[in-house]
């Protein structure tokens, strides 16, 4: 089973690497992108064949080590 999570920095962080990407399409030419957020994905290959199962493992992965939950969202994605 494979699960995928999205980290994304909640509204209101500053993303300093998102101004600077930002700041970079403008110098190649890429006029009129407004804002960039970055983020993080991270695909991860379980073990787990019970779905209900594979979501809470990885929820408490993202709670204590993929996500910093202060400052960042994640959504999880399980795949069977």
């Amino acid at each position: 089973m494979k699960a995928k999570v999205h980290v994304t920095l909640k509204n209101g962080v500053l993303d300093p690497q998102g101004k600077a990407i930002q700041h970079a399409l403008g110098s190649l030419g890429y006029e009129g992108v407004n804002d960039v957020r970055q983020g993080k994905f991270i695909e991860l290959d379980l073990a787990e064949t019970d779905p209900a199962k594979a979501r809470a493992a990885v929820e408490a992965m993202c709670k204590q080590l993929l996500a910093n939950t202060v400052i960042e969202n994640y959504s999880i994605e399980i795949i069977a």
